[in-house]
């Protein structure tokens, strides 16, 4: 990947402008509740930049171009799952969530359950979120070798202070105003660049001979069940994860934050085409190229280099963001749900403090983590993460919003570390029928449904008033 030097300074300014204008928000950020949560002023734009700004990173962008270029139209799958999940939030849960005035998902499971799921469900949702960082981080890591020519550790390094920049100050505000930012750079630049492929696609005289429509254009071409369970995966995933719920707790209202979910919706659901089309072509053109490189080249070696330096730097932010949004979710569970269960953090700087260097910390192990894992496919660590959250964590989420405190804390509890332990302990010795989510979500409900004291009795009404 031969980038020249008006690339690089094109690339750099986008970087420059849209992590700029997050550090300028971070000003006005004096709390931890501003850090974490905007205060809880956040309009539609901000609340919907934040979401689109964390779920649209590298498997939205390089993530999808890498899996196209081998399966082709069924890689849209992602975003077709995200935005999918947004408009759900958008119908059910935004509202009933941002009434509460809390802040993470432990809280709200605390609130039902007691502090033993609470406690399980931070913990393994924040495990499982790691993941989704790792998917953003491993692109990241290469796109800076291939740049600057520096070593993987060296790259993983720019890139915690590249993320550092464009979170660790502002938090959630900076996450906002970067996110509109990010997501214009890259509707500009990847919608060009995509519209370009796709046009080049249709002039060529034997497309139907490189792409077979049974395969290329058949969005259910690895099996109707792999691909409903990838997106069913991602619904469930979004829908119980902590940085996506904490963009609807910071927003001004019940009604902004159900407004905010359905403009993430239609921001992030066409954002994949591009990358498709871009995946595909590169098939048909370059079929020799290392895969998770596919977008970069095609930029730099087929389109103008104004665009392929936007394009670049809005790859860039789409990382950046996302390892900071998905960071940021987790340094949030992890400060207000485990650390500040065992230490007095209080509610002034010394919490700010310990959010912040919680956050740094979940950076520097996602890309820890990616180092040992280079090679692997990068939407891998975006399901397995969507997996992971949706078994243990989805089912008594959503019971606790539209049930509250109608199953017996200790079935809860058992639940969570049970349906998400053993469906992925049995994966690699046993050829399960269905993807692991599946199995755990039945775990779950079995489990959930044994528990639940409505079936056996009335709540009192001393009890629901709790």
């Amino acid at each position: 990947m031969e980038l020249t030097l008006e690339h690089v300074l094109i690339m750099v300014a986008t970087l420059v402008f849209v992590i700029g204008g997050g550090i300028y928000a971070a000003g006005s950020v004096k709390s931890a509740e501003g850090y974490s949560l905007g205060g809880r002023k956040s309009g539609v734009a901000m609340v919907a930049g934040s979401i689109a700004g964390t779920v649209v990173g590298g498997g939205a962008t390089i993530g999808t171009a890498q899996m196209a270029y081998t399966m082709g139209l069924s890689a849209w799958w992602f975003t077709i799952g995200s935005g999918t999940a947004f408009i759900l939030m958008g119908l059910f849960y935004a509202r009933k969530l941002r009434e509460t005035g809390l802040e993470t998902i432990p809280q709200y499971l605390r609130r039902n359950y007691g502090n033993k799921a609470a406690e399980a469900a931070g913990i393994i949702s924040s495990a499982g979120i790691l993941f989704s960082a790792v998917a953003s981080c491993l692109p990241g890591i290469q796109i800076i070798g291939a740049v600057l020519g520096t070593s993987t550790v060296a790259s993983a390094v720019v890139l915690i202070a590249l993320v550092a920049g464009y979170v660790f100050f502002g938090g959630m505000k900076s996450s906002g105003v970067g996110g509109i930012l990010k997501m214009a750079v890259i509707w500009f630049s990847l919608l060009a660049a995509g519209a370009a492929a796709v046009l080049e696609i249709g002039q060529m005289p034997d497309v139907t001979a490189v792409f077979p429509a049974g395969h290329w254009f058949n969005m259910f071409n690895h099996g109707a069940g792999s691909s409903l369970a990838s997106f069913f995966s991602m619904i469930v995933g979004v829908l119980c994860t902590q940085t996506y719920i904490q963009c609807i707790f910071s927003a001004s209202s019940p009604k902004v934050a159900a407004t905010a979910s359905f403009t993430a919706a239609a921001i992030v659901i066409p954002v994949g085409l591009p990358s498709v089309a871009i995946g595909m072509y590169m098939h048909a053109f370059n079929p020799d190229v290392l895969p998770i490189l596919v977008l970069p080249i095609y930029l730099i070696q087929h389109q103008p280099v104004w665009l392929a330096g936007i394009a670049l730097g809005g790859i860039m932010l789409s990382i950046i963001g996302s390892v900071g949004g998905l960071c940021l979710g987790v340094g949030t569970v992890l400060t207000k749900d485990v650390i500040g269960k065992a230490v007095n953090l209080g509610e002034g700087k010394k919490l700010l403090y310990t959010i912040r260097f919680v956050v740094i910390g979940c950076m520097a192990l996602a890309c820890g983590i990616a180092i040992y894992n280079l090679d692997s496919q990068v939407l891998f660590w975006n399901y397995l993460s969507m997996a992971m959250r949706g078994c243990g964590v989805f089912l008594p989420l959503t019971i606790a919003i539209f049930s509250p405190r109608s199953i017996a804390k200790k079935w809860v509890y058992a639940s969570i570390i049970i349906s998400t332990v053993l469906p992925l302990a049995l994966e690699p010795f046993v050829a399960l029928p269905v993807s692991p989510l599946f199995v755990g979500l039945a775990i779950s409900a079995v489990m959930l449904f044994v528990g639940y004291e409505k079936r056996w009795r009335p709540i009192p009404k001393m009890q629901q008033e709790m």
